[in-house]
């Protein structure tokens, strides 16, 4: 079974999609948006990446309103999926737009300053 962190981090993903858009009624959560799950081997604890529209202050609202709805969450995903032991959830800001952004940046810099000789 080395797949099944992978599948339950889909199953997870799809339903706190659902569960974030129709159900928490939190305003604070309303631009969440869930990009990334990565579930522990062990299935005790899922990472749960989120991007967020606005600046770093609509980040710390948004994380405060998953975190005060965390146990809500946890309870609908177990009835929803019918798992009887349900990972703990963890939110963190999915940062891998902005540091793609910032490496393309860099990339591009040091083309300008390196530019490619033809042989």
């Amino acid at each position: 079974m080395p797949h099944r962190p992978e599948r339950l981090a889909e199953m997870l993903r799809e339903e706190l999609t659902d569960l974030i858009s129709g159900e928490v009624a939190d305003p604070r959560v309303g631009l969440a948006q869930i990009t990334e799950i990565k579930v522990a081997p062990n299935l005790h604890q899922a990472l749960v990446y989120v991007g967020v529209m606005g600046g770093a202050e609509q980040e710390r609202h948004t994380l405060a309103g998953l975190m005060s709805a965390r146990g809500f969450l946890r309870a609908q995903l177990a009835q929803r999926l019918q798992i009887r032991q349900m990972p703990e959830l963890r939110f963190e800001i999915d940062r891998s737009e902005e540091l793609e952004s910032r490496l393309d940046t860099l990339l591009r810099r040091d083309r300008k300053k390196h530019p490619k000789t033809a042989n």
